[in-house]
C-alpha cells in the first residue's frame, strides 16, 4: 500500500483501514459511459450501432471497429425497458440513452473525448471504479463444515445496535412484534463479492442473482459482513442480524457497471423491498483521484447513470439505502454543484436539497457508544471525522466497532478466525458501510412489520421522512458539531409509533411497581405501570423517571399519563 496516513488523534477522528491507516480494495474498473441524443435513437446489437431514425452512424461504427470496442445499452435494450417501465416514470431519466464501453478502457480518457465528438453523441464521461465505504468466495457457495473445529461461541452479546435506544437500534423489541424480524421483505446488496457458504448465513440467503462477483478475498469479506448485519441466522452461535427472516440476495457490479447492477436489482424486487448500495468513489475534490486513505470519495448518486437507476428503483416503489462515503466531504459545498463538462447538460447536483432527488437514502456514520469493545470513538451518536455529511445525509448507523460476520479487512477474522472462512467473524467492521445495512435492518424490521398489520409497506418518500423525524439524535464532538448532519440512529421502537399510531394506546397510570431486582434476573431494570386494565413495562428507567414516578404517587393524586405498544411503555408524562 502506498500514501498510508498517519492516525489523526483523539476519539472519532482516525481515518479509514486498520488502525486508521488507509487500505486498498484492488479489483475496481474505470466505467466509461456514453450518453446518446434522444433524437438518434441509437439501437446497439452484436452487428454494431444503428439508428431507428435513420441517421448516419457510419462515422460511430468505424471508431468502435477500429479501437476494438463495443457499445452495450447500459440497462438493456429500449423493448426491455419499455416493458419494465414504471406509471411513475415522469421524473426518470431516459435510461435507454445510457450506454457502456466495453473493451479496453487502459485509455479511458482519450477515449471519452473522441467519441463525445462524434455525430448522434450527446456527451461521454468516465467514472472512477467504485469500492466499499468501509473503513477498512466469491461467493463460492459452500457446504463445507468446520472439520475438527471448534463451535463458534455466540457473540450476539457483542451486537450493541440490537439493544434499545439510543445506543442500539432497538431490533430485540421488534423481535417480539409480528413482523419485526423481516418476514415477507426482500434486500439485495450491490457491491462486489460475498462468502455464500457462510456458517451463519444459511437460512435466508438467496445468493448472487446480478452480475459475477470479485475473487479478491478483502471485498468477499466486505460483503460478507454487511449480509451479516442485515439477516444473520438466529442460532445459539455467531451473530444475529438486525432482520434474520429478511431474505437477502447479492448484486455484483462486476462486468456490467454499478448503474446497471442497481437497475437489475431493483427489477428482481417489488415495492417496499430494499437495495443496498454499499459503494462510493472518488469525487471532484481531488480530481477523482484513486487513494488509499478515501479523501473525497462520494456516494454513487452524484454521477448521472447511477442517479438514473437510482431514480428508477425509487419510482418502482424500492427502497434504495446508500453509503453516504468516507470522504470527509460536506456534500453541501459548492464544488458539488459544478457541472463537469463531460456530464449532459440536465445532470443537476443530487446533493442539493432543492434539486431533484434520487429518492435513495443516504447513510453516514456515527460514533457507538464510548466503551463499545473497551473502545472510545467520541461521543454516542456523533459524527465520525471520516463520514460524509450536509443537509442531504438522511440518517446514521454505528461507524466503528460492528460485530459481524467476515473477516478483517484482507485477513481472516479479528474476533474468530482460523482456516475455515465460512466461520470468520468480525468486532470492527467500519465506516458507512457498517452504518448503511444498520440503517436497512430498522427498515426491512417496520416494513415487516407493517405488512403484518395489513398495511401497505412504506414508499421511498415515506421512509426517508420517517427516518428524519424519529430516531436517536445525533451529538456534538469537539470539531464535529451535530450541524455537520449525518442525521439520527433509527429507533425502531419510536418509528412505529410514528407510523402505526392505531397500534399505540394510552391512559393514566392507577399503579405502579418499580423493580428493582428484575426476575427472571435475565430481565433488565424495570419500571411497571398498570394502564387500561394491564401492567406496562418501561425498561431501563432513568432516575429522573423513578423519582417523577414516585413523587407523583406519593402526593395523592398522581397524574401519569402513559402510551404504550403492547406491554412496552413508549412515552410517558408526568404533570402531578
Amino acid at each position: 500500500m502506498s500514501d498510508q496516513v498517519q492516525p489523526a488523534q483523539g476519539p472519532g477522528a482516525s481515518g479509514p483501514g486498520p488502525d486508521g491507516a488507509g487500505f486498498t480494495y484492488r479489483g475496481a474498473e474505470q466505467e466509461l459511459i456514453v450518453v446518446a441524443r434522444p433524437e438518434a435513437r441509437l439501437r446497439a446489437g452484436a452487428e454494431g450501432v444503428r439508428s431507428a431514425a435513420g441517421a448516419d452512424v457510419s462515422a460511430l461504427n468505424m471508431f468502435l471497429s477500429d479501437e476494438q470496442l463495443a457499445l452495450e445499452p447500459l440497462f438493456g435494450s429500449e423493448e426491455r425497458l419499455q416493458q419494465s417501465a414504471t406509471a411513475n416514470t415522469e421524473n426518470v431519466p431516459d435510461l435507454a440513452l445510457f450506454y457502456r464501453v466495453s473493451g479496453d478502457r487502459s485509455r479511458a480518457e482519450e477515449l471519452r473525448s473522441r467519441i463525445a465528438a462524434l455525430p448522434g453523441i450527446d456527451t461521454a464521461y468516465v467514472k472512477p471504479g467504485a469500492v466499499p465505504a468501509s473503513l477498512g468466495q466469491v461467493g463460492e457457495e459452500s457446504g463445507r463444515l468446520k472439520e475438527g473445529a471448534p463451535v463458534t461461541p455466540d457473540f450476539s452479546s457483542r451486537q450493541g445496535y440490537l439493544g434499545p435506544a439510543p445506543e442500539g437500534i432497538d431490533a430485540r423489541w421488534a423481535w417480539q412484534r409480528p413482523g419485526g424480524t423481516g418476514q415477507g421483505v426482500t434486500v439485495i446488496d450491490v457491491e462486489g463479492s460475498w462468502q455464500l457458504g457462510h456458517e451463519d448465513l444459511a437460512a435466508k440467503l438467496a445468493g448472487v442473482v446480478v452480475g459475477t462477483p470479485l475473487t479478491d478475498l478483502a471485498w468477499r469479506n466486505h460483503g460478507t459482513a454487511v449480509i451479516g448485519v442485515i439477516g444473520g441466522d438466529r442460532t445459539e452461535f455467531g451473530v444475529t442480524g438486525v432482520v434474520p427472516d429478511a431474505v437477502t440476495a447479492a448484486a455484483s457490479f462486476q462486468g456490467i457497471g454499478t448503474a446497471a447492477a442497481i437497475h437489475a436489482a431493483a427489477d428482481r424486487l417489488g415495492p417496499g423491498d430494499i437495495v443496498l448500495v454499499e459503494l462510493h468513489r472518488p469525487g471532484p475534490r481531488l480530481d477523482f483521484a484513486d487513494r488509499d486513505d478515501q479523501k473525497g470519495y462520494v456516494a454513487l448518486e452524484w454521477w448521472p447513470d447511477d442517479f438514473a437507476a437510482v431514480r428508477y428503483a425509487t419510482a418502482k416503489g424500492v427502497i434504495v439505502v446508500a453509503a453516504a462515503g468516507n470522504g470527509s466531504e460536506s456534500l453541501d459545498d459548492a464544488v458539488y454543484e459544478r457541472r463537469p463538462d463531460a456530464f449532459p447538460e440536465w445532470w443537476r447536483n443530487p446533493f442539493n436539497p432543492s434539486n431533484q432527488s434520487s429518492g435513495a437514502i443516504l447513510v453516514g456514520a456515527g460514533a457507538p457508544p464510548p466503551g463499545t469493545h473497551g473502545r472510545d470513538h467520541g461521543p454516542d451518536r456523533s459524527r465520525l471525522a471520516f463520514s460524509n455529511y450536509g443537509a442531504r445525509v438522511d440518517a446514521q448507523g454505528w461507524g466503528r466497532e460492528v460485530t459481524t460476520t467476515g473477516g478483517f479487512w484482507d485477513r481472516p477474522g479479528d474476533l474468530q478466525g482460523g482456516a475455515e472462512e465460512i466461520a470468520w467473524y468480525t468486532d470492527t467492521f467500519s465506516g458507512t458501510s457498517s452504518a448503511s445495512p444498520m440503517v436497512v435492518g430498522a427498515l426491512a424490521a417496520l416494513q415487516g412489520m407493517l405488512k403484518a398489520a395489513g398495511q401497505a409497506p412504506m414508499s421511498p418518500e415515506r421512509a426517508r421522512a420517517m427516518l428524519r423525524a424519529t430516531g436517536s439524535p445525533q451529538q456534538d464532538a469537539p470539531g464535529r458539531p451535530a450541524s455537520q448532519r449525518i442525521g439520527s440512529r433509527p429507533d425502531i421502537k419510536a418509528a412505529v409509533t410514528h407510523l402505526l399510531p392505531h397500534a399505540v394506546g394510552s391512559g393514566q397510570a392507577e399503579r405502579y411497581w418499580d423493580e428493582l431486582l428484575p426476575y427472571p434476573r435475565e430481565l433488565p431494570p424495570r419500571l411497571r405501570l398498570f394502564v387500561a386494565g394491564g401492567w406496562r413495562n418501561l425498561n431501563h428507567p432513568s432516575p429522573e423517571i423513578r423519582q417523577a414516578v414516585h413523587s407523583a404517587f406519593a402526593g395523592g393524586r398522581p397524574d401519569v399519563r402513559v402510551w404504550f405498544a403492547d406491554d412496552d411503555v413508549v412515552g410517558l408524562v408526568v404533570t402531578g
